[in-house]
C-alpha cells in the first residue's frame, strides 16, 4: 500500500535513524512539519496496519521499525508511479525529469556513468 506524504517523511526518520520509539520520530520531525506527538502516533499506528512498519513491543516504549528497505520501497513506489502516471515508459519518466529538475554537471555526469554500467552489463 502507497505511503501518503506524512507517512514517507516516518519512513524517512525510521530509514536514517533506524527502529524508533514515538517520541524520536515526533522529535526528528517536529522541528520541520510541526505536527503533534498524538498526530505521529496516529500515523505510525496507521502504517503498522497497512504493513508500512513493524512495531515491536516487548518494551515499555514501543519502537517502530520501517518494513521496507529504502532501495526496496524506492523501486516499489517507482515502479507504480511509471506505471501510473507514464503508463509503464521509463523513458518519458526520464526524460521528464532532466527536463524538468535542474541538475548539475557532477549529477549529469553520475547519469551518464550509471547508462554506460548498464549498458556494459546487459553487453555480458
Amino acid at each position: 500500500m502507497k505511503p501518503s506524504e506524512a507517512e514517507l517523511r516516518i519512513l524517512h526518520v525510521l530509514w536514517d535513524c533506524g527502529p524508533s520509539a514515538v517520541r524520536d520520530v515526533f522529535e526528528r520531525l517536529e522541528k520541520t512539519t510541526g505536527v503533534g506527538y498524538t498526530t505521529i502516533l496516529k500515523l505510525l499506528q496507521i502504517m503498522l496496519e497497512k504493513g508500512l512498519v513493524d512495531r515491536d513491543e516487548s518494551s515499555r516504549r514501543h519502537i517502530y521499525s520501517a518494513r521496507l528497505a529504502r532501495e526496496e520501497a524506492e523501486e516499489r513506489f517507482v515502479g507504480d508511479l511509471v506505471e501510473s502516471v507514464f503508463n509503464g515508459s521509463k523513458k518519458r519518466l526520464v526524460l521528464q525529469l532532466l527536463e524538468d529538475a535542474k541538475s548539475s554537471q557532477e549529477e549529469l555526469e553520475e547519469i551518464r556513468q550509471t547508462i554506460l554500467n548498464f549498458e556494459m552489463r546487459n553487453e555480458k
